[in-house]
């Protein structure tokens, strides 16, 4: 199970969560979403701590983990 799921609707690619990531999982991606935003995405998820930095960072709330 994933521990850490980007909403990519409502990411609009500020960058936070790849600037707090102790784990530097987190980054901006090619693709757009509806809004026109490349949209963050976790690369080698399974590294994830769940520290909750990335969530709790993220002023759109477009970031949801689990332990």
């Amino acid at each position: 199970m994933e521990k850490i799921t980007i909403i990519a609707e409502k990411c609009k690619s500020c960058g936070y969560c790849v600037a707090v990531c102790p784990k530097k999982i987190l980054e901006i991606g090619e693709e757009i979403n509806k809004m026109g935003y490349q949209y963050a995405f976790a690369r080698n998820a399974e590294d994830c701590i769940s520290c909750r930095a990335c969530a709790t960072i993220c002023p759109e709330a477009a970031i949801e983990l689990w332990k």
